[in-house]
């Protein structure tokens, strides 16, 4: 077993990295989408796994998650992100962050659920002192 620590994992970058998904993940469950969305670069994309094409530019994915957050609040569901087991690697200038996301849903009639199990994989690069999503990948895990 090694000890080494990988560049870019030192405990300060962890804690913000750590922080910064804390922050951008409670904008979404709060449904405050454009503030969720400044987290991403100005032509940063969100590609998930299940849809044949990204989101491209913070005007898609503000449209898109405006759209799921509008449909889930009409249904009554509410959603919690839990993103875990960060893995950080340096990558130039800025990280690859490959997570595990959950997903639970909540209603009133059946409390809370399990809606989804996925990996996240990030590409963060600098803006001054916060760091910014150039491109995030979310694919649902499934058996091989």
């Amino acid at each position: 077993m090694t000890t080494e620590t990988k560049p870019g994992t030192d405990a300060r970058v962890r804690a913000g990295v750590e922080q910064f998904y804390a922050h951008h993940m409670q904008l979404l469950d709060d449904g405050r989408i454009k503030e969720w969305a400044s987290f991403f670069t100005e032509d940063g994309t969100f590609a998930v796994g299940s849809r044949p094409e990204p989101a491209r530019g913070r005007e898609e994915i503000i449209a898109g998650a405006t759209h799921t957050v509008e449909q889930l609040r009409a249904q009554g569901i509410a959603r919690r992100h839990w993103l875990g087991m960060a893995d950080i690697s340096a990558d130039g200038d800025g990280l690859r962050v490959r997570s595990y996301a959950l997903v639970f849903q909540i209603t009133a009639a059946d409390g809370p659920a399990l809606r989804a199990s996925t990996t996240c994989e990030d590409v963060l690069v600098p803006d001054g002192t916060l760091w910014l999503i150039q491109s995030r990948l979310v694919v649902t895990d499934a058996p091989a």
